[in-house]
């Protein structure tokens, strides 16, 4: 079965397929977040071979004129070798980047990453003109303090539940305070921030990103994953909201549909529900 369930979940082994599924998505109104699949390298080739993939998306996404981004992910450019291969490639990608207008995007990674992540966040949304955005996930107890850094720059947060099976000591494991923390932030978002990416696929929460916007008239966009809940997504567009799809591609597709979804066994029942229905 996983041929057919990763067809759901992924766009195309290259990047031309994801190119190509990126104007179909346009076409019925929704933007893409481009993710080229790979993580965790320990040596510089292949970190450099994929920060080479991303300059040629964003060359592609202007040429071709889509309403598509770019997401990367610290350990797949070198954030394993070290922070300062990961602050070079991160800085090479978001200046090609800038250079054709396309907005980066920086994944989170366990709570290990979270610092390096955001320092390396922090200076490149500092570059001139740079569209810069990143992951933080609201499971984690020191979110609201890191919500406050980024507030103080030109950096866009994603706000996202978390799928890592963190440490009880830093992270909320609880569904309902995981749940309670989401609304706090997104509450902080929407009042202190330009811009704000709800990432989630939890009717709750978008019907709460609605009434805030409304409140506070800030703009937003719906941030939800390719092969989950795509009808809803389809609908939120056609109902004015902006939706963004986050669509993985690449030849490492069975490592992100196994990865994902054993992550944690909300993942597993939120997966099973999704191919099911």
């Amino acid at each position: 079965m996983i041929p057919p369930i990763a067809n759901d979940f992924v766009a195309a082994e290259s990047p031309e397929g994801a190119l190509d599924h990126a104007a179909a998505l346009n076409a019925r109104g929704v933007s893409a977040i481009l993710n080229l699949l790979g993580e965790h390298y320990h040596e510089r080739t292949p970190a450099f071979g994929d920060t080479m993939e991303y300059r040629y998306l964003a060359a592609e996404i202007d040429e071709r004129d889509l309403d598509a981004s770019i997401s990367v992910k610290p350990s797949q450019i070198g954030l394993d070798i070290g922070a300062d291969v990961f602050a070079e490639n991160l800085a090479d990608i978001v200046d090609h980047a800038t250079e054709h207008g396309v907005f980066v995007w920086v994944d989170m990674e366990d709570h290990a990453t979270t610092d390096a992540t955001l320092d390396a966040v922090v200076e490149n949304a500092a570059r001139d003109g740079a569209e810069l955005g990143v992951a933080i996930q609201a499971n984690l107890k020191r979110t609201g303090d890191d919500l406050e850094r980024l507030a103080a720059t030109d950096a866009i947060v994603r706000l996202v539940k978390g799928a890592y099976d963190e440490p009880a000591s830093i992270a909320y494991s609880d569904k309902s305070r995981v749940d309670e923390a989401y609304e706090e932030h997104l509450e902080y978002l929407f009042r202190e921030f330009d811009r704000v990416a709800v990432g989630s696929h939890d009717p709750k929460m978008i019907s709460l990103a609605r009434r805030l916007h409304d409140e506070h008239d800030t703009p937003y966009e719906v941030q939800m994953l390719m092969g989950v809940r795509d009808d809803a997504q389809f609908d939120l567009a056609d109902d004015g909201v902006r939706v963004v799809q986050y669509a993985p591609y690449g030849s490492k597709w069975a490592q992100y549909f196994y990865r994902r979804v054993m992550e944690r066994k909300e993942n597993l029942l939120f997966a099973a529900r999704a191919v099911l229905t």
